[in-house]
């Protein structure tokens, strides 16, 4: 009752959240299709003009027809636990030409002195400053800020740093109006679907695609160059350091609140807006440092840890590599060293670490083990940077003693391999998103069976699967639905139609079993989708009606891994 109720109020939060007419719009039909033939006419006009090379066209062009999904996660460490919305663009029409168009204005990103990119990058940057009596430590935070970058100012933003440097014409044949026409694509056909309806997002960005970071975080580099340029000297703060959208100021006693309100009047469109917070007692919490004014005016730093932090990390007993593991211990180990500036407040925060993981099932060795590992990073370092013809990483999946046998054989031949738990807790127990139907689900490996016989149909589909088995089952029935005479008998059972699940009910004139056709598998990256069908297909045997074994020629080498798996799953579903 609890969890049901708890769902209810969510569901009205986020419906409240998109009932804002200025930033959301309910539609009235799914624009998937609309979207796709207009992103499709962009992409072919650049390929024949020779601006998108055969390979690139096929990685950009859309196949799958997913409607990207909003979720909301809410931020608990705030008052009254408001949500942050993020789109899952993951399969949607126009997610590869995001991750295109981000890798293009990657290198625009992080040019200027105020802009750090990691805490360690800010510790170092703090170690020579110096404070005086009539100055303060301020924080400012953008209103969100996604959904408040305005897109047509942006565009004039990249547009103009597109033309001052020439860094991103290494990555593309692309000229300006051809990215910034992609771009304007993508930032105004932002569209997802919540709870059965389908929304369009007007204004702003949407967290969850991958172009999105990149142009907010452009847009504020033109407002935090803009204050500089035009921003009085009693209101210019003395230190300006910003990650994305959290900034880091020291100003002069008593000017917090003007300057505040020229930061709120950066935006010409009036949608960015700025909160701040002021040290207490001499204290600052800025991203996961907590900063202190020293006597002398400098400052100390120490790991700062919100109210709502658990100290939950990864358990020791979990189903994962053993390298996972020690990655925990050395990420917080190293964290440390990194940014708390004080010897004795590092003792406290690694006894602090210890005592937390212990907590966790982590033994004492590991902790040994990792430090032995910082101690020889560096020399690490330099032999990896000399070994510049190391392969590209494969991903495994994690079973354990498995992949670590896999693992050492590849790494014999010079394989990097990393693995990669393919079922957690995390993806068992929690949906953040709306549940949907099988006819809904897209790129995706299908079974369609025989009602007559226990032969069985493998296929594919990028698209919707209901959509996919709908045009199988049209071609069906135009074949079988007709009259036929003895020579058009005979003649069709000669006769190749499109697909093997019509030869079969055309020629063994038995009837397929629609109500019983399901989704075997999930995939969104074609290529291994063609593998997984390949496997499947592989894994009927004689039972398959499919006339070949894929789009992926599966290599007969596997045979004996396929059977063992197979007799494996079958014996599991026994018991």
């Amino acid at each position: 009752m609890a969890q049901l109720v708890a769902a209810l109020i969510t569901v009205h939060k986020v419906l409240r959240m998109l009932s804002d007419g200025k930033t959301y719009e309910q539609l009235k039909k799914d624009p998937t299709a609309s979207y796709k033939r207009k992103l499709v006419a962009i992409l072919t006009r650049l390929k024949d003009e020779g601006k998108l090379s055969d390979e690139l066209y096929s990685r950009l062009y859309p196949t799958s027809e997913k409607i990207p999904q909003l979720y909301c996660l809410p931020k608990i460490h705030k008052k009254d636990v408001p949500f942050r919305p993020i789109v899952d663009y993951t399969g949607s029409i126009g997610y590869n030409t995001s991750r295109f168009l981000a890798d293009i204005l990657n290198p625009l990103i992080g040019q200027s002195e105020l802009f750090v990119k990691n805490s360690k990058q800010l510790a170092e940057e703090l170690s020579s400053v110096h404070m005086e009596e009539d100055e303060l430590l301020v924080s400012h935070d953008v209103v969100s800020l996604f959904t408040s970058t305005p897109v047509k100012e942006s565009l004039e933003v990249i547009r103009e740093r597109l033309q001052c440097h020439s860094e991103w014409r290494c990555k593309t044949l692309l000229e300006i109006d051809d990215i910034m026409e992609l771009l304007e694509f993508i930032l105004s056909t932002t569209y997802f679907c919540f709870s059965g309806q389908i929304y369009r997002q007007k204004f702003g960005t949407a967290m969850g695609s991958p172009v999105s970071p990149l142009v907010a975080n452009m847009f504020m580099e033109h407002l935090e160059r803009k204050l500089l340029d035009t921003a009085p000297e009693d209101l210019k703060p003395k230190l300006w350091k910003r990650y994305v959208d959290d900034i880091l100021e020291v100003v002069k006693i008593g000017s917090v609140e003007k300057l505040t309100e020229f930061l709120n009047q950066l935006d010409d469109s009036h949608n960015i807006k700025f909160t701040y917070e002021v040290e207490q007692g001499g204290q600052l919490p800025f991203l996961d440092l907590l900063l202190h004014r020293t006597e002398n005016g400098g400052l100390k730093l120490q790991i700062y840890r919100k109210p709502t932090h658990t100290d939950q990390y990864l358990n020791f007993s979990s189903h994962h590599p053993i390298e996972h593991k020690l990655s925990v211990v050395r990420t917080l180990l190293e964290r440390s060293q990194c940014l708390v500036t004080e010897s004795e407040d590092r003792k406290q925060e690694d006894l602090h670490v210890e005592e937390a993981l212990q907590a966790c099932g982590y033994p004492k060795w590991t902790f040994n083990k990792v430090r032995r590992q910082i101690e020889c990073k560096r020399d690490k370092k330099t032999r990896k940077q000399r070994d510049s013809s190391q392969r590209p990483v494969v991903v495994i999946p994690y079973v354990e003693n498995v992949s670590e046998a896999v693992a050492r054989i590849m790494r014999k031949h010079n394989v990097p391999v990393a693995m990669k738990p393919y079922k957690t807790l995390k993806t068992v127990l929690v949906h953040p998103k709306d549940k949907q139907e099988k006819e809904d689900l897209t790129e995706c490996v299908y079974k369609v069976p025989c009602a007559n016989c226990d032969k069985t149909y493998i296929g594919e589909t990028g698209r919707k699967f209901g959509v996919r088995l709908q045009e199988h089952r049209t071609e069906v029935e135009s074949k079988t639905g007709r009259t036929f005479t003895r020579s058009l008998r005979a003649s069709s059972l000669t006769e190749h139609n499109k697909s093997a699940l019509t030869d079969h009910a055309t020629q063994e004139n038995h009837v397929i079993n629609w109500s019983q056709a399901t989704v075997i598998d999930r995939e969104p990256e074609r290529f291994t989708r063609w593998i997984k069908e390949a496997i499947h297909i592989r894994n009927e045997g004689q039972q398959a009606m499919n006339r070949d074994e894929g789009s992926y020629q599966l290599s007969h080498a596997y045979d004996r891994f396929l059977d063992t798996a197979s007799s494996r799953c079958v014996k599991n579903r026994k018991n």
